[in-house]
Order: structure tokens, then C-alpha cells, then sequence
């Protein structure tokens, strides 16, 4: 009778071994990966600070923000005083909000950013975050400005920006889900409602 030997090598021996241990769930080379929970698309922009700096819109993700194209000569400027009001209230429950100026309506925005920023915090002590001057609407109109007034990317909200002041509100998960004309004051009770709805969820 022939006599037949199985040669077992190390390779196949440690082979054998790892399709043992992935058959059982074990794998000793794979770690567990945690995927990073995703951006809302209205949050993938980068915006320039009054000082110049980039900021990522991302890290306002988990907030509910409520961005405003401002103006410091406007019949609507002093909605300065009611932002500024709405943010202290606000602020630690959660609501960030975001002016962007711009001098698209009447010329009535022509500083610079250094003019805006101490024209700002001198009549109004705003503290809420402020942006470097934009267009928010027209040719050179702003990325961000154009997601939030697009039919393709605001179907309920879409539309050009009228005047300075308007406000759209952003939900936590990203969404925008309701936007004022310039003539509602931040404190108007329709607004005020709005903003509280978010913060509760």
C-alpha cells in the first residue's frame, strides 16, 4: 500500500489560521472604522471672516443658524439691535447667526471690512459672527447665495434676494426652513416663534 503524506507548511498552517479567525469574526488586522457623519450641503462652503480668515461653514454643523445679508446704511440697519439681542438669548441654547454683508441694494454697504466691523460693534456691539462683504445676488453672486436662493437647491424658499436684511433660518440637520422678508424684525413674534420651533427639536 502506498502510503500518502500531507505536508503542512508555516504559510499554510498561518493562512488556514487567519480564514479560521475571519470566518469567526475575529480578524486580528481589521479595526473597526468610524465613518464621519455628513456635512449638509449647505454647510460645504468656505467664507471669509470680517479679519480675513477662511471659515469652514461646518463647524456651525449641529447649530440652528439664521444668515442675514446686512448693510450699515439702510432703513433696515438698526435690525443690528434685534440680531444682537436674539443672539444673547440664544447663543448657548444652540442658534449661531451669520451677517454677510453686502452692498448690492442702494450702494448702501460701501466700507471695507475694517469700516463694517467697527461700525458694527461701535452702534450696535454686534458680537454674533460677521463675514467679509459679498454679492448676493447678480453675476458675481456668492456660492452660498446661490445654493440658498436656487430652485435646484431651496425649492420651497427659492428666489433672488429683494433688499438688505433677509433672513433665512437653517435647521440643525441642515436644512433651511423658512426665510423673512427684510420688513420682519428679529423680534417680531412670527420670527421669534420660528427660531424657538428649531432650537426645541
Amino acid at each position: 500500500m502506498v502510503r500518502m503524506m500531507l505536508l503542512v507548511t508555516p504559510i499554510v498552517l498561518t493562512t488556514f489560521s487567519v480564514l479560521l479567525a475571519a470566518a469567526a469574526g475575529d480578524s486580528p488586522t481589521t479595526q473597526p472604522t468610524t465613518q464621519p457623519s455628513a456635512t449638509p450641503p449647505v454647510l460645504q462652503f468656505t467664507m471669509k471672516s470680517l479679519g480675513g480668515q477662511d471659515v469652514s461653514l461646518a463647524q456651525y454643523q449641529g447649530k440652528v443658524l439664521l444668515i442675514v445679508n446686512t448693510a450699515s446704511k439702510c432703513g433696515f440697519t438698526p435690525q443690528y439691535a434685534g440680531l444682537e439681542r436674539l443672539h444673547e438669548k440664544y447663543a448657548d441654547q444652540g442658534l449661531a447667526i451669520l451677517g454677510f454683508p453686502s452692498n448690492d441694494f442702494g450702494h448702501q454697504e460701501p466700507g471695507t471690512d475694517d469700516q463694517i466691523g467697527q461700525f458694527c460693534k461701535a452702534n450696535y456691539g454686534v458680537k454674533f459672527d460677521m463675514f467679509s462683504k459679498i454679492d448676493v445676488k447678480g453675476p458675481n453672486q456668492c456660492p452660498l447665495y446661490q445654493f440658498l436662493t436656487d430652485q435646484s437647491t431651496d425649492k420651497p424658499f427659492a428666489g433672488e434676494v429683494k433688499w438688505n436684511f433677509e433672513k433665512f433660518l437653517i435647521s440643525r440637520d441642515g436644512h433651511i426652513v423658512a426665510r423673512f422678508r427684510s420688513p420682519v424684525t428679529p423680534e417680531s413674534a412670527p420670527f421669534t416663534t420660528a427660531i424657538e420651533a428649531e432650537l426645541a427639536k
